[in-house]
């Protein structure tokens, strides 16, 4: 059974970059892996605040956020 990851973003080129690099190399079989532009789904910033993300990119594996890179705080997306 394979576990959630859930990858938050804005959308700007250099996320989506980091969105290959980071999520390709999961490996599939363990992680679900869910893309989520919070710049065209600002409905989900909440989620993505309670789940502990502070700016975006962000990666959240197992419940664990890690900040891939600060590039905007997701005070800016609203």
């Amino acid at each position: 059974m394979s576990k959630k990851a859930v990858f938050y973003h804005p959308g700007c080129p250099v996320c989506v970059d980091a969105e290959q690099n980071v999520t390709n190399p999961l490996d599939r079989l363990r992680y679900n892996v869910e893309i989520v532009h919070l710049g065209q789904q600002k409905g989900r910033i909440t989620e993505a605040e309670a789940a502990g993300v502070k700016s975006v990119p962000a990666l959240v594996l197992d419940g664990q956020p890690f900040h891939v890179n600060f590039g905007a705080g997701l005070d800016a997306l609203k």
